[in-house]
């Protein structure tokens, strides 16, 4: 009796059986393998185009028709929630279709900047255009609807104007003081309360950092009454530096929001964004402090280094890039200024600033060309600073 072996002779190739897999193997069949499907296609692009529209003619509806939803703000927050997130999904559905429709190697191609597509979309409607919308009215007259003559003719009334010059140097004068000193204070009060026990901590860091939650208008209304306030010789005190003024060095009541000899004024405006943002700054240089390793304070401390040596030459230099980011964040909120001058002096006594000009201009004066103008130059001075917080970030990712 003869047995058939099932394995073949040296030097024959075994014949393999048809597969209907692709070349990637089974986990890689898609509908997409068997080239374009223009019905899919087309569903897809359908899709888009239609939830599009009907998201931005939503919210246009919003804004121009209110009486289509009885005028209830809260009705129209609730459809806008509503609609925006599920617009999306929807939008993204069939832009996924759309892209499956595709053949297999195109849509590999296409499909992550398919999916960057409606954010680099929405930064373009959001910043981009309305960035080169002001630069373009920056050269047209007060009502927007020629060039004016020279073109540079806004910047060259900005530049001969002593208002401007005085708003310049005073927003010099914040970006001076402002950031140092508020990172200065985060620093200071981060390691001190890093020092304390952990229910200590976690109070005094709630403390410091509650005045983040209030706005800029209610702090200063907040300093108007409580610090600044003035009431006529005679009358109590019941603002705090008048009260002290008058009570203990027995002088009279001073409208200190007046008094602009060494921009006394312009710096009481800058303790109140300092109040704010120090608990900003602290929790910020708080978790970079607790981010040094130990080791390295134990290795100093074992070296003979005092407390004071430690906290310039180990914990500064690893938590400088925090530093870094704080600083420019706060310079940035501070070329920005405008809601504590508004406020309280509205400019007056030599404490305008560039933003409060442009408010002015714009909406008093009714000239949208200076206005413009204000804002291009403001750009063009936060320009330089962001290309060194972009750099300084690289740097930083690049150290890792």
């Amino acid at each position: 009796m003869s047995t058939t072996s099932s394995t073949p002779p040296v030097g024959e190739e075994v014949p393999q059986a048809p597969s209907d897999e692709g070349p990637g193997g089974a986990g890689n069949v898609g509908p997409s393998d068997a080239g374009l499907q223009p019905a899919k296609l087309v569903i897809g692009v359908l899709g888009i185009a239609v939830s599009v529209w009907l998201i931005g003619n939503l919210f246009l509806a919003f804004a121009w028709y209110p009486q289509w939803f009885f005028d209830s703000k809260l009705l129209m927050g609730a459809l806008g929630l509503v609609v925006g997130v599920g617009g999306a999904a929807v939008l993204f559905w069939f832009l996924n279709m759309a892209i499956e429709a595709l053949p297999r190697r195109l849509e590999h191609g296409v499909m992550p900047y398919a999916f960057l597509l409606p954010g680099f979309s929405l930064i373009g409607l959001m910043l981009l255009f309305p960035t080169v919308q002001t630069i373009h009215y920056s050269f047209a007259n007060r009502n927007s609807t020629a060039y004016v003559d020279p073109l540079w003719a806004n910047f060259s009334s900005l530049f001969s104007s002593g208002a401007f010059w005085s708003a310049m140097f005073n927003n010099l004068l914040w970006i001076a003081i402002v950031p140092a000193i508020t990172v200065s204070l985060g620093v200071v009060v981060a390691v001190l309360a890093d020092k304390l026990s952990s229910a200590s901590e976690k109070w005094s860091k709630s403390f410091i950092f509650m005045p983040m939650a209030i706005s800029f208008v209610a702090a200063s209304a907040i300093w108007l009454t409580t610090v600044y306030g003035y009431r006529p010789p005679g009358e109590p005190q019941t603002a705090a530096l008048n009260a002290i003024w008058v009570n203990w060095f027995g002088q009279d009541p001073a409208s200190w929001l007046d008094i602009d000899t060494a921009r006394l004024n312009s710096i009481l405006l800058m303790v109140i964004l300092i109040w704010l943002q120090t608990g900003f700054a602290m929790v910020l240089l708080s978790s970079a402090i607790k981010g040094v390793p130990e080791d390295t304070l134990e290795a100093a401390r074992i070296d003979g280094a005092s407390e004071w040596q430690i906290f310039w030459q180990v914990i500064i230099p690893q938590i400088w890039g925090t530093i870094v980011t704080v600083f420019i964040t706060v310079l940035i909120l501070v070329m920005k200024v405008f809601d504590i001058v508004y406020v309280l002096t509205n400019g007056r006594n030599n404490t305008d600033v560039i933003a409060n000009m442009f408010f002015r201009e714009m909406f008093t004066n009714r000239d949208a060309g200076r206005a413009t103008a204000l804002i291009v130059v403001l750009l063009v001075a936060i320009i330089p600073i962001l290309i060194y917080q972009v750099r300084d970030f690289r740097k930083q990712e690049a150290m890792r």
